[in-house]
This record gives C-alpha cells, structure tokens and sequence, in this order.
C-alpha cells in the first residue's frame, strides 16, 4: 500500500513539474539589459533586472512610485535606458534624485507613463487614426505624442523633444514597457 502511495505522489509532483516547465517554455520572454523579461512578473520585477535601466530604476525608488509600479495597473511605461539619462546636462540625475527634489522626480517619471496597456500596434493604430499622430496623457497629467518615422516609433515631449523608441513590447502582468532613448520632460 506505502508503495502505490509514493507512485501516486511522485505521479503528482512529477505532472505538477511538468506543468510549471511547460507554462515557463510558453511565456514569451524579451531580452532587455542582457535579462529575460517575464509577462508573468511586473513592471518592478523585470525592471530591476535589466542592466541597461539601473538608472530608471534607482529614481523610481527615490521617487516612491515602487509599489505604484507594482500595481495592478495596467500602464504603457516608456521607459529611459541609462543612456538616455546620460543624454540630460551634466548634474541633473544627481539633482533630480535629492529628497527635497522628490515633487520634480515623481512629475518627470509619472510623465513617462500612460495609463492602460498599449503595445506598438495600438499606438500604431492611434497614429493612422489620428493621421500621422497620436496624442497620450500621461499619469502625471501631460501630454506626448506618439508618431512614426518609417517602421519606427517616436514619442515628442511638451517641450518639442524627441525620444525613439528602441525596444517595444515588453509585456508586464501590469503592463507593457517601450524602452526609450531619450528621457521625456514635462512642461515644468
């Protein structure tokens, strides 16, 4: 009888595997700063694993939006590599990243983000809809607005600037992410 039971249960434990194996194989991943990013994980999750957003990811927890980010959403992030930090004038992320400058962070990275889900072909959809563009308010209240130059997407800013967008569809179980070049800045 202890013989058939340890059967059953490593029959059990072995179709549990399987399934949870099987599931991992048939979620579709996207590589982003050298990490798999998983539509089973939030925005949070995967973003810390990516090495080319350290920087996003630092001012997000400076900025207090970590459990925002990790709620159930949905948001369309466009979200600055570290290049693209790297583009602002010398000084301006160390600023931005004080406590007393927190107001300022939180604007300039609720301006990165929409709300509800939108993957590249929705925002493609918007732009044909819109002939040539697409305007989005942001979380923070502004606007951007998407367009395309050839296959490519691009995002203008309320200042006139613009950010291409470099890896789209990263897909979150809060959302999706659209990895930017240049970071967005509200009218302040």
């Amino acid at each position: 009888m202890k013989i058939q039971n340890f059967f059953k249960l490593a029959f059990a434990a072995f179709i549990f595997l399987s399934a949870n194996i099987a599931f991992a194989q048939m979620e579709k991943t996207k590589m982003v700063g050298g990490a798999e990013m998983y539509p089973s994980k939030n925005i949070v999750e995967n973003a810390v694993n990516s090495a080319d957003h350290t920087t996003l990811v630092a001012a997000v927890k400076a900025a207090g939006l970590v459990e925002t980010l990790q709620g159930t959403g949905p948001f369309t992030v466009f979200a600055p590599d570290n290049m693209a930090f790297e583009k602002l004038p010398a000084g301006t992320v160390e600023t931005l990243l004080k406590p007393e400058n927190k107001t300022t962070l939180q604007a300039v990275l609720t301006y990165h983000v929409v709300a509800g889900k939108m993957g590249s072909k929705e925002i493609a959809a918007a732009i044909k809809k819109g002939d040539g563009k697409a305007v989005l308010t942001t979380v923070q209240g502004g606007k951007l607005t998407a367009w395309m130059k050839g296959k490519d997407l691009y995002i203008t800013d309320a200042n006139g600037g613009e950010s291409k967008v470099t890896i789209a569809d990263v897909w979150q179980s809060n959302g999706v992410i659209h990895s930017v070049d240049t970071v967005l800045l509200p009218k302040m």
